[in-house]
């Protein structure tokens, strides 16, 4: 059993050895021995997702279907009399059309340019009686009827236990022994990390810190099915961040529609309208710039442990997005002055010219990786971060009426010297952030339990852990060492 964070780095791992090839460009484990890798977990737990940061991160292709979609004929083809000579005599035979999932393997290679990739079959274990042969076939033989994978395209599967799902097949094991299965357990601590990442709902998250035991549960009871998956938390934070910028609430009713398990949604729908009062009561913005009223120490000494819990999570997850968006400036600066570097590599003497090829080649490079499909929003983001600061400069040129070269670049240092000043001092604003959380969180709660949680979080977010390896915060080490040596006794 291994959780999804494991099962991502094996896939990785999997591609890298399965697409490593010899002095002569010859696949090193052939592709007969490239065995498909089986996901088997419990549903929304993230098999899918990992799918497409594997495929991004990696820089290849991915065709994913959910099978169960499909018929024999979509999957195979549809048979066609073909006329064959055998020996001195015509014979009538049958062969079939292009499978429309190889097909779209072949289109995807077309579309993208690239040659290599991951082709993803969900729900393999729930396929119908006429398609089960099929999908035996195709793990055992790589074909899908007689159209073969290309070469350099890995296969990988997903699907359920049976416990979750009465349709699920079991796999024989001849087709067991020429696959890698993979068992797939939910894990809060790693899917908290890919919270964090995507900037989930603090509310979610602090809920899911008090309650962890209501971070995936699946049960048949006499009234039927009731569930609660990561999937679901997921998609009810989307929602829940949207409902906040358009001004509407989220109650039980809504909750339910996510959170398909009554006791769970009820309690979750309950905790969003004390959470909703924490955030009135406790001023997080003044916390974090050292303006605290002595009626919050006052309050905060009578709450209960959740409540404090709950304003932990509230100034961590504001550090948090104060800190990603200090890191995602910082990387769209370091790549910006790389381009800038380019402005002197050219002879070119108009320098609103040179200025104006600089931004059409950042353009080609970020349309050509959106076409490839394997831009991660991230990297989406800081290249339209970029392209917006080069089209600022572009404006002051030609407000300024610039073309001289050296002119310029002049202005070109100029602005870029005001934006690294601008950046700078938002750096600094995150650190002393940083200090005054350190302050209000001795001050509340000295070395107790809510400290302990502060430090582990911090040490949890990415955001977090990537911005302490550049602003040094000696409480920080501090709290960490007394921690370390703790769990040590």
């Amino acid at each position: 059993m291994i959780n999804i964070k494991r099962a991502k780095e094996e896939l990785k791992n999997a591609i890298e050895a399965y697409l490593w090839k010899d002095a002569y460009g010859n696949y090193e484990i052939p592709v007969i021995r490239q065995r498909p890798i089986l996901l088997i977990g419990p549903p929304g737990v993230g098999k899918t997702q990992i799918m497409e940061q594997v495929a991004k991160e990696c820089k290849i292709g991915l065709v994913a279907y959910t099978i169960t979609h499909h018929t024999r004929q979509s999957a195979v083809g549809l048979p066609r009399i073909e006329k064959r000579n055998y020996g001195e005599k015509e014979y009538p035979v049958t062969e079939y059309t292009m499978s429309e999932i190889v097909g779209a393997v072949y289109d995807k290679m077309e579309v993208t340019g690239l040659k290599e990739g991951i082709l993803f079959i969900d729900e393999i274990n729930c396929v119908s009686e006429t398609l089960a042969p099929t999908m035996l076939q195709f793990l055992q033989a790589k074909t899908f009827g007689t159209h073969r994978i290309p070469e350099g395209w890995l296969i990988v599967a997903a699907g359920n236990p049976p416990e979750y799902n009465k349709s699920v097949r079991e796999f024989d094991v001849v087709t067991l022994d020429r696959i890698r299965r993979m068992d797939i357990v939910p894990d809060f601590s790693v899917w908290k990390e890919y919270a964090y990442q995507e900037n989930m709902h603090p509310a979610v998250l602090a809920y899911l810190n008090i309650k962890p035991q209501n971070f995936c549960k699946i049960e048949t009871t006499v009234d039927g099915r009731r569930f609660v998956t990561p999937r679901g938390w997921e998609d009810l934070s989307r929602l829940l961040l949207v409902y906040e910028k358009i001004g509407k609430k989220v109650d039980r009713e809504v909750v339910v529609q996510y959170l398909q398990y009554p006791e769970i949604a009820k309690d979750f729908a309950n905790y969003l309208l004390i959470y909703e009062k924490y955030q009135k009561d406790y001023q997080v913005e003044e916390i974090l710039s050292g303006q605290i009223k002595e009626t919050v120490y006052d309050k905060i000494s009578r709450a209960a442990f959740d409540e404090r819990l709950s304003l932990t999570g509230l100034l961590l997850s504001r550090l948090g997005t104060v800190f990603g968006e200090v890191l995602m400036q910082e990387e769209v600066m370091g790549r910006l002055m790389k381009i800038l570097r380019g402005f002197r590599e050219t002879e070119e003497e108009d320098g609103a010219r040179r200025v104006n090829s600089l931004t059409d080649q950042v353009n080609r490079d970020w349309e050509g990786l959106r076409k490839q499909e394997i831009l991660s929003k991230k990297e989406d983001l800081i290249y339209r971060r970029i392209l917006k600061k080069l089209e600022a400069y572009q404006q002051v040129i030609y407000r300024q009426e610039r073309k001289d070269a050296d002119n310029v670049w002049e202005m070109l240092q100029e602005e870029f010297g005001k934006d690294s000043d601008a950046f700078e001092d938002g750096f600094s604003r995150a650190g002393r952030m940083l200090e005054c959380g350190f302050d209000f969180m001795e001050a509340a709660f000295g070395d107790s339990q809510e400290m302990v949680i502060w430090i582990t979080e911090l040490n949890t977010n990415p955001s977090c852990v990537q911005f302490l390896r550049e602003y040094v915060c000696e409480r920080y080490y501090e709290y960490n060492r007394k921690l370390m040596q703790n769990m040590s006794l």
